[in-house]
Parts: C-alpha cells; structure tokens; sequence
C-alpha cells in the first residue's frame, strides 16, 4: 500500500490589502489567462479567485427606498493609488429604475484634518480625480459657490462641477416664476460655471476641506508651486463632536498648566491632552528655544503611549515684519547638510538641480538640519508613491523612469556627493538658515535678502482682513447699529 502524505493544517492570515487591491488587480484576477499565467494569478502558479462565486464585486439584496420593493446593492473594496481604501457601492432597482451611487473610507478618521486647493490653468486639469467623502465640503471660490457635505462620490473636476451645475438648473423654471430674483442669481452662477467647463474662465481654484481627512485631489508630478496643495489642520472641538469623537480645548489644559507665567527659555512644558488618534489621555510637550542670532520659537511634541500616534512642530512668534525674506544657500561639500535650518509653515522649499518644490503648509514647521530636511522629503514622497497601493505598478513607464532618477538624485545629494541650492522662500520671514562664519561675517555660500509680500501672499496669510488699529471704535459702531 502506497505511503499517504499528511497535508498540515495552514491558516491564512490576510491583511487589509488583500482584501482592498487595486481595480487593475482585480481586473487580473478575474481573466488572469491575459498576463500569460494560464488560470494563475501569477503566484506560485496558484489558482485565484476572489471568492466563491469568482466575483470581484458583492451583491447584496436590499430594499429600495423609491418603490419599496428589493433592489441590488453592489459593492467593491478597492484602493486608490497614492491615496487609500475605499468602498466603491452601487444600488439599482429593476421595478421602478432608480439608481445610486457613492463612495465611503474604509479607513479610520484621521488624526487631523486636510484641505486640498488646486489652481486650474489649462483644460487636462479637469481631468485630476477627486475623492469626497460624506463629511467633506467643497468650494469653487472664484464662482463663490459651496457644496456642504454629504454623499460620498468618486469623480473628477470636470464631473464634480458638471453635477453642481446640474443641480443648479433643477427646479429654475419654477423659481423664475416665484422668485425672479434668485432666479437670476442662480442663472449667473450656472452661466459662469459652464464657462469655466468650456474653459473660458481659467483660471479657477477648487477647494476640498474633509475634517475627517478623507477626501483627496489627485496631484501631478509636473506641478509648480501654487499649483496643487494639500494642508493639515487640527480639528475644532465642534469639528471632533459633529464627527462623534470627544470634543477638546487645548486651549484650556495649556491655560492651566502655564498658570498665566512667563514660559522659561529650554525648561520643558507638559499638558495633558487627547490623542487625535484614539482619543486617549496623552502628552504634548513644549519647549522655548532661543535660535542664536535669529529668534525664539516654540518646539511642541506630543506622543501617545497607547496607538504609538507622534507628532512635532516647530512654532515662530513676535510681530509681522513688513517684508518677507528669501534665503539662497549653496551646498558644496558634506559639512554644508549639517547646518541647522528652520522652515516655517508658511516657507516655500526649493532645490532647483534636484526639481525639488515643496509648497508652502507641506510639511509644517521644522527645526532640524539641511540633510533632516531632505531625508524627510524624500522618505514622505516615496511612500506616497511607491509604497502604497500597487507600489508604483500604476505608474506609466516614463513617469516611474522620472521618479526613479528624481529620487537618485535626491539620494546622491543627501549622502553629499552633489552640489545643489536650498532656496526658501517665507513671506513671514520666520526661517532660517545658520551660517558656517562667525555671525557678523559674511557667508559666502548664503545669501539673504528683503522682498515685497505679493498681493496673493497676503490674502493666503490673511493679513488684509487684520485690522490692529480703531477696531474699538468699529466694534462700538456695529453695538449702535445691532440697537
């Protein structure tokens, strides 16, 4: 009788990336015999399906909400490269026809929230993917029009602004008998905004504000500085509560813990606070650090114990100057990445020889030194692109042969074997750079120099609408007016 081999028992431990691949994953999993795999997925010549029935999509029975009778929903667990998972659903009803569709994370809230803002100057523009969840709000600024949140869609610029106006035009012959007024107004908006579809009113801004952090606008690697940006902020505690988390004020803790005294230079400040993570008691630190021959600033860290959540920042305090500062320093040798350098929140990075831009907001504020820098950047943008969803297989041929010099020559420069500028740019004057001389020389490898804020500047900072001046007399004005 011929000997039987035992089979072991093996358990499968699947990760969330089994589960949420990619749609061109998917797609190959369902007809693998395209890739030349002969009914494999590729894999140890393993057969694969992606489940029972071979179905990348589920369907599940539900009760439509039209006519009442039962409808299909259909749902598929995907990520979206450089961003990440998502639950694409669809329902249909055979009885009466209704459709809908909508798009949710599968993620987490995040710990902060973000804002994207993207410039369009040209017609392939329209063409960048927008992900907006249910709790993101969106906002055409030059046609002064908002979206507040609500469903969840999976588009781009041109189908997101193509539905508002649609929406706009629903009900307009109804208003113009009832109300000529909003009618008209109505109408301006929708004329203007089919101008900007056709591409007669670039250019236009569109703005993305998700508190959860789960929306997003899909960059282009060939954006300049002003193009695309992505800002993070910290959730107001009205913000936190309308997503169901705890409502904080740090403000308060802060106000507690200082005890209304002067904060000593290099002595370490504990508050306690709430971690944006989990939510739990943790600790946030601070420390006033007084830069030699610059200013003083404020180093604030705070870890979690409990999800292992870490975060830093770098603040800079005193008044406004009139002039913002741009600081040119060239790297020639190795001892230069050692120099110690403060990037403000509102400095603009760029290293011309490595086509290296990061915008303003980017990174926050950082006090570390010129290869710290750099390395950040550099471990930051790699993970974006090639250690999230396919790992880059998304990437053309030409893009990811770009990506793979640009990030070699990031790497030479950051080991010190190639000469390049660091220029930074802040209309607040709030960065630095040290110098490799005494401080009342001249640095021969720096330059710095004084320059007018543009107008642009100073609407980003807000500093047109700040008033220091007569706001008593205006704030007893408005009382008179209000009785």
């Amino acid at each position: 009788m011929p000997a039987t081999e035992e089979t072991p028992n093996i358990t499968a431990v699947h990760s969330s990336s089994d589960f949420f691949e990619s749609i061109g994953q998917k797609v190959g999993h369902l007809d693998p015999t395209t890739n030349g795999t002969n009914g494999t997925n590729g894999t140890n010549g393993v057969a694969y399906a992606t489940d029972d029935d071979g179905k990348a999509v589920e369907e599940i029975e539900s009760l439509c909400m039209n006519c009442h009778e039962n409808g299909t929903t259909r749902m598929l667990l995907t990520s979206i490269p450089y961003f990440r998972e998502v639950i694409l659903m669809s329902f249909s009803c055979d009885k009466c026809g209704f459709t809908n569709s909508e798009i949710q994370s599968a993620g987490t809230i995040q710990p902060k929230g973000s804002s994207y803002l993207l410039r369009l100057t040209e017609m392939p523009d329209f063409e960048r993917q927008v992900v907006k969840s249910d709790t993101a709000v969106i906002k055409f600024i030059e046609l002064d029009l908002e979206v507040p949140a609500g469903r969840g869609q999976l588009t781009n610029v041109e189908g997101t602004l193509s539905t508002i106006i649609d929406d706009l035009e629903l009900g307009q012959e109804a208003r113009k008998e009832q109300a000529p007024a909003v009618y008209a107004r109505i109408q301006e908006v929708i004329a203007k905004g089919r101008a900007m579809l056709a591409g007669q009113a670039f250019p236009f801004r569109l703005l993305v504000d998700d508190p959860a952090g789960n929306s997003w606008i899909s960059p282009n690697m060939k954006d300049g500085v002003g193009k695309w940006e992505k800002r993070e902020y910290v959730r107001t505690p009205e913000q936190n509560e309308a997503l169901g988390l705890a409502a904080t004020d740090p403000a308060t803790s802060a106000a507690q813990a200082a005890a209304d005294d002067d904060i000593i230079p290099d002595q370490v400040y504990e508050f306690p606070a709430t971690c944006p993570g989990c939510m739990h008691p943790c600790t946030t630190k601070m420390k006033m650090v007084d830069i030699p021959h610059f200013k003083a600033v404020v180093i604030m860290s705070t870890a979690c114990s409990d999800c292992g959540y870490k975060s830093n920042d770098v603040k800079t305090g005193g008044e406004i100057p009139k002039l913002g500062k741009k600081i040119t320093l060239k790297v020639e040798k190795a001892e230069d990445l050692a120099r110690d350098i403060l990037k403000s929140e509102s400095c603009e990075l760029e290293c011309p020889e490595l086509n290296l831009q990061v915008n303003p907001g980017t990174l926050g504020g950082r006090f570390t030194t010129v290869e710290g820098l750099l390395t950040q950047v550099r471990n930051d943008l790699h993970s974006q692109i090639f250690e999230t969803g396919e790992g880059g297989d998304s990437l053309s041929a030409s893009d990811k042969s770009q990506w793979t010099a640009f990030f070699s020559d990031l790497d030479v420069a950051i080991k010190g074997e190639k000469k390049f500028t660091v220029i930074l740019t802040d209309p607040l004057a709030s960065s630095y750079v040290q110098k490799a001389v005494d401080p009342d020389q001249e640095d021969p490898q720096m330059t710095t120099e004084d320059y007018e804020r543009t107008e642009q500047e100073e609407e980003d900072l807000g500093l047109h609408d700040m008033k220091v001046e007569g706001y008593e007399q205006d704030s007893t004005d408005k009382a008179d007016e209000a009785r």
